[in-house]
Formats: structure tokens, sequence, C-alpha cells
């Protein structure tokens, strides 16, 4: 099958004005990077966070030759310390906490009957307790203050369907989508939204290190426009959950593919 070329990129148009986001896994590469600077061209303040500080210092600084409102702060998202500092310092800089992205996740491809432990617990813990620790941290923040907010977790395709080798990514992604469903009932008490994203594939850098191109080959042919995602196609739906013009979405898992069943 032949892919579909991937579309021309959408200019912003405000409709993030004037909010401060948190944007976790942000430093450049993937769907975190591109909802970061999404986020900017639609009027958002940004504090980017990642892991990896170097990079992520490096993405800041590409980001701030070109927006204003961006910062960035490591952290660790299995570091419940690191987690509220990260949501402290947003407040700090800001004065409140409009929109979070939860995008940290970690893969890895591992027959079940070879997995160890440690590699189990390691996805759970970044991609599931990391989604977790961040909601808890923004609902605490959200809750306390006026005008509500609007929490997006990235989930994945693989939460709804099964793939050989991927038995702990799925769970945890399975896992996201119902932590997101549970804290959107629990959310729109006060006002804020909680809803996640479920791409497919989504190239980028990092991938292609930790993916065998067979792989990649059979999964872009699964797709119906035969062809991967760009990250900022999955960071468009992103916006779109952040914006007014989702407010009466909650709870909900948007798939970014065909590949969702």
């Amino acid at each position: 099958m032949t892919g579909v070329e991937s579309p021309a990129y959408v200019p912003g148009h405000g409709l993030l004005k004037g909010r401060t986001a948190v944007v976790t896994a942000a430093a450049g590469a993937g769907i975190g990077g591109a909802t970061a600077r999404r986020f900017l061209e639609e009027g958002a303040r940004v504090l980017i966070s990642d892991a990896h500080a170097r990079r992520l210092k490096e993405y800041e600084a590409e980001l701030a030759g070109e927006f204003e409102g961006v910062s960035a702060l490591a952290c660790d998202v299995t570091d419940e310390a690191q987690v509220q500092a990260l949501f402290d310092t947003a407040v700090r800089q800001h004065g409140r906490l409009d929109i979070v992205v939860n995008n940290a996740g970690l893969g890895g491809t591992s027959d079940l009957v070879d997995m160890t432990d440690e590699q189990w617990s390691r996805v759970l813990d970044v991609t599931l307790n990391g989604t977790f620790r961040c909601t808890r941290a923004a609902l605490r923040l959200l809750k306390a203050q006026e005008g509500g907010g609007v929490i997006v977790n990235n989930a994945s395709v693989v939460g709804w369907r099964a793939q050989a080798g991927q038995a702990h990514y799925a769970a945890a992604k399975a896992g996201v989508m119902a932590l997101t469903r549970c804290a959107a009932l629990e959310a729109a008490a006060f006002g804020v939204r909680v809803n996640a994203v479920s791409p497919s594939l989504a190239m980028h850098p990092h991938l292609v290190k930790v993916t065998t191109p067979e792989l990649l080959e059979e999964l872009t042919a699964r797709e119906a426009f035969g062809r991967y995602a760009e990250p900022w196609e999955v960071a468009n739906v992103i916006v779109f959950l952040a914006s007014d013009y989702s407010s009466y979405m909650t709870g909900e898992a948007v798939s970014v593919s065909s590949q969702h069943a």
C-alpha cells in the first residue's frame, strides 16, 4: 500500500492564549516536544520537563529563540519530590496552572516469558505511576483555584489492542485510560476535564533506536493512510483536548489512528 503524504503544518490560532501549561517528556523529540511547540504557537506559556536534563535545556533554548513564555525544569516522574517541584514551579512562575499534558512513558519489547520483574516494574512506574503522580499533583492545584483546568494524558492504541512483546507497555497504557476515566469523574465537580489521546505510530528518532525496521514497516502498513503520524499531528489533537473546543469532553480516550481495535 502506498502511503499518503503528510499534510501541511497547521498554523496557530490563539486557542490557548494566556494559559499556563506543563508538558512532561518534552525534550524535543516526539509528541511531547511537538506539543510544547504547538502550545506556544497557540499562545500558551509552557513549562517543559523531561528526565534528560541536557536535551531539555537544549530544547528550551531552541524554543526560547522563537517564543516568549517558555521555561524548563528537569523532572523524573518516578520521583514524587521532583513531580511536586515541577508543579510548584509552574504556579510560582505564572500564578496558576491551566493545562497539564502527561506525556512521559517508557516502552520496550520483550516476550512475557522472558520479561523480568525489573522490566515490568520500570515500564509501569514511568508510564502509569508517573501519570498518576502528575495527575494527583495537578488535581490538588486545580481543585484549589478558580477557573478549572484541563489534563491530557498520553495513552496508546495498545491499551485497546494486543501486540506481542508489549505486555508491560499495553498494561500501563490501558491503566492510563482507566485512570483518565476515574480522574475525570472526580475532577468534574471542580470544573476540571481529564482526557487522553491514544496514538499508534508517531515517528521520532528515539523510536527508531528501540524498534526493528521490520516492526516499523509492519505497523506502518496497518495504518489507513499507509504512513506513520507526524508528532505534530498528535499534538494537534492534544491542542483540541486542551482548548475550549472540547469543553464538554471528559473521560475520553481519543484514538489518533485507524488501529484502535
